[in-house]
Order: structure tokens, then sequence, then C-alpha cells
């Protein structure tokens, strides 16, 4: 039975783990979020490698694990190469969905929304001029909506007229008719991002092929009920005072603990 480690600096990247857990259900998942220094689309590349390395350190010395999942898409355009340096586990990050955005498009016009850190990477720009070439990419970033997504998760409570509000420079784009949902977080705004836009534009995330990939990386017969006698799931936050108790319950870790990392 595998142990699978997701990482973020919130609880976005469970849109990820979602995905993942559909498709294996018996394995072991351990999700760690740094809201110690949430978000990360607003931090230094340095800081967030700097925070992803000692992030898995910490939990490597309390925990076994088989696989690492940055569920980030900021942090996976920059801190894999050094994740991947220092551990020997596989590691999988989350690419924005730019490719098949650019193939199901009929007007080839799409929009990327993501953190304002992610929509400037160097790292789009390939992921543009490879796959989506013949697109005229609109890109907007914000991390208000960031916080939105945030707090929906622990609340339940959300204002549509503030996802709107984030979402209006997109009014601009002629002939938009796919959206690229560029930050984990994003796929738990999904019915707000629908309303505000219309049915006539397509909202598509990457959550799904991550999980294809996480489970290409496991060992045969994971999803089999009989691996999954033992199995758990357990949550890690940097941060004491957020109140996730509610949230991580509800899907099965329960409380998460505090994860010290000096």
């Amino acid at each position: 039975m595998s142990t699978v480690l997701f990482l973020d600096s919130g609880v976005g990247g469970l849109s990820v783990w979602q995905e993942t857990v559909a498709r294996l259900p018996h394995s072991s998942y351990i999700y760690a979020f740094d809201n110690l220094f949430f978000p990360y689309g607003e931090k230094e590349d340095s800081t967030i490698i700097e925070r992803c390395c000692l992030l898995v350190r910490s939990i490597l010395r309390r925990e076994h694990a088989d696989m690492i999942v940055v569920a980030c898409n900021t942090a996976s355009t920059v801190a894999l190469p050094a994740l991947r340096a220092e551990f020997s586990l596989p590691v999988v990050g989350v690419v924005p969905a730019v490719k098949p955005a650019a193939a199901m498009s009929r007007s080839k016009v799409i929009g990327l929304l993501a953190t304002p850190a992610t929509v400037r990477r160097r790292y789009i720009d390939d992921l543009v001029a490879n796959f989506a070439a013949d697109c005229t990419v609109v890109r907007l970033g914000s991390l208000e909506l960031v916080q939105i997504a945030e707090e929906k998760m622990r609340s339940g409570m959300v204002s549509v007229d503030a996802v709107r509000a984030c979402l209006r420079p997109l009014g601009n784009a002629d002939g938009l008719d796919t959206l690229v949902l560029g930050c984990t977080h994003f796929p738990w705004l999904r019915s707000e991002i629908q309303e505000c836009l219309g049915q006539g534009i397509a909202c598509v995330d990457s959550g799904q092929a991550v999980a294809r990939r996480i489970c290409s990386l496991l060992p045969p017969g994971e999803k089999s009920a009989a691996n999954g006698g033992n199995a758990f799931r357990r949550a890690y936050q940097t941060d004491g005072s957020g109140d996730y108790r509610e949230l991580f319950t509800r899907i099965g870790f329960g409380a998460p603990l505090l994860l010290r990392t000096d």
C-alpha cells in the first residue's frame, strides 16, 4: 500500500487530492499545507523553494511516503527541480491545462486564470509557445480569488459579486471560449466562475491529468480494496491559528496536526 504526500500553501491542492482519491481510494494520504506562508503566489522564488524542501524534510522525519505531489501551480513552476535533486521519491507537479484548452477552443482565444506569479513565469511562456501558439492567450493573475476559495472551503461562504469583480478584466477578451483554471484553488470556485462568465465558456483544469500521472507511477494493484486495510489520511499545517478542523474531518483526515519546521 502506497502513501502519497501532497503539498500546498493552503487547501486548494485538495482539488488534486480529490481527483486522485477517486482513482486510488485505498491508498494512504498525507496532506501538508504551509499556511504560515500562505499564499505562495506572492512569495519570492527562493522562499517557495526553501519552504517546499523544508516541508518535505519535516514530514519525512515523521512519516513514510512513496511519492511527493506538489499540488500548487506556483510552487510547481519553481520548486520541482530542487525537490527532485534532494529527494529520491517520485515528484509530481501541477501543470496548467494550456494544452487541452488550446485543443478544445474553437475561437482560439483562451484565458489563463492563475496567481500573478504563475502567469508571469517563463514556464508559462514555454507552455503557450509549445501548445497554444495558434491561440490568443489572455492571462489574469488574482490573489484575491485564492483567498476567496480558501474561505469557501473553510466556511462554505463565498461572494459571487467578489468573484465577478476579480474576473472583470476577462470581459475585454473578445471571443474567449475556454478558461484554464491555473491554480489548484480555483476548481473549488468553478460554479461561481461559471455563473459569472456564462455557460458559453468552458473551464478546464489539470486535476484529472495529474491524478492519472500519479496512478501511472504507483505499483499495480493500488486500487484493490485488499490493500486498504491499514490505509490512513493525515493532515499537517504549519500555523495552528487557522480553523481547518471541520474541513479535514469531513473528508476523513481528522484535525490537522501542527508541523514545526524550525
